[in-house]
């Protein structure tokens, strides 16, 4: 069985540098040329040719990132690469997964197909924003839950009346999957949107009087939800407030929002790289998991260990 060689897309530079190291391989040579007018050209700089290819890169905006990764398939593809395996810890443009009003797109449905035209034969990401959206694919995809990172730290904690909460209803079904790990109770947040990004009106489903909350969700973008749902909890008698998301987008007037919230934490993941630090904020890197499941899946082992809560 050959040697597998792993590129990394230049927005996931760092975090492929870990998954390599705790592969045991180095990162592929990769040059990207750059015209006057911001078109780019990866390559290539050594032979893949009947190698299985992974291809490690967050699809997260500016949409040059999901384009770089396509290019760098199509180019596997056309070097005869045998295997394509394209590693997306965060997969961006996945809250456009359905139809929510009259001629709107689905967006992750159109990626998932870029990806296989493009050349990808297996997708691995983690913590999709939508469990259906594997579905979208015709190619098998790897969906890993951060749990796996994220559970070992909320345990070394060792927080006495330990809740788990869900900032929105969408997410109660991860929420619950928590507490039955961590055999806590639920807690649930129902909120009004007025439109993308813009709360309305938030009310708590559930008691945290005298409760260590941990809210969970997905990813956090401008972190009006979260900074919101702890403000409210410590008014209703909530000990403590931490939160745990995968994906810190952290747009806008996030880190503002973080540094003047209720929250005492932010645990996150590396799977998006950040433009700034602040105290509150905790990074786990994903890199081992990533690593574990590449080795695994090369060698075409098991990887069901990494699905469950």
């Amino acid at each position: 069985m050959p040697t597998p060689k792993i590129f990394a897309c230049k927005q996931s530079q760092s975090l492929a540098k870990d998954i390599a190291k705790s592969y045991g391989l180095p990162l592929g040579n990769i040059i990207t040329s750059t015209y006057s007018d911001g078109e780019f050209q990866p390559s290539f700089e050594e032979s893949v040719r009947g190698c299985r290819v992974f291809l490690i890169g967050s699809t997260h905006p500016s949409s040059d990132n999901l384009m770089e990764l396509l290019l760098m398939c199509d180019a596997a593809k056309r070097a005869s690469a045998r295997h394509i395996t394209a590693v997306i810890p965060y997969f961006g443009w996945a809250r456009q997964d359905r139809k929510d009003k009259p001629r709107v797109p689905i967006a992750a449905k159109l990626i998932a197909k870029m990806l296989e035209t493009a050349g990808a034969t297996r997708i691995i990401t983690m913590d999709l924003h939508a469990d259906q959206i594997q579905g979208f694919f015709e190619k098998p995809v790897d969906h890993l839950y951060a749990s796996t990172i994220f559970l070992p730290y909320l345990k070394s904690l060792k927080l006495d009346n330990l809740t788990i909460a869900s900032p929105d209803m969408g997410g109660s079904k991860r929420a619950y999957a928590y507490s039955k790990a961590l055999s806590s109770d639920v807690v649930i947040c129902y909120k009004q949107r007025e439109k993308a990004n813009i709360i309305s009106h938030m009310e708590l489903i559930g008691d945290v009087k005298g409760k260590n909350v941990v809210l969970v969700d997905d990813m956090v973008d401008t972190a009006g939800t979260l900074t919101k749902a702890a403000d409210l909890m410590i008014e209703r008698g909530a000990l403590s407030v931490r939160a745990i998301c995968t994906h810190p987008i952290m747009s806008g007037s996030a880190f503002e929002r973080l540094e003047n919230s209720k929250l005492q934490e932010l645990i996150v993941t590396d799977s998006i790289p950040l433009g700034q630090e602040s105290p509150k904020l905790k990074v786990l890197t994903c890199a081992t998991l990533f690593a574990d499941v590449m080795t695994s899946v090369h060698e075409n082992e098991s990887i069901s260990s990494k699905f469950l809560m």
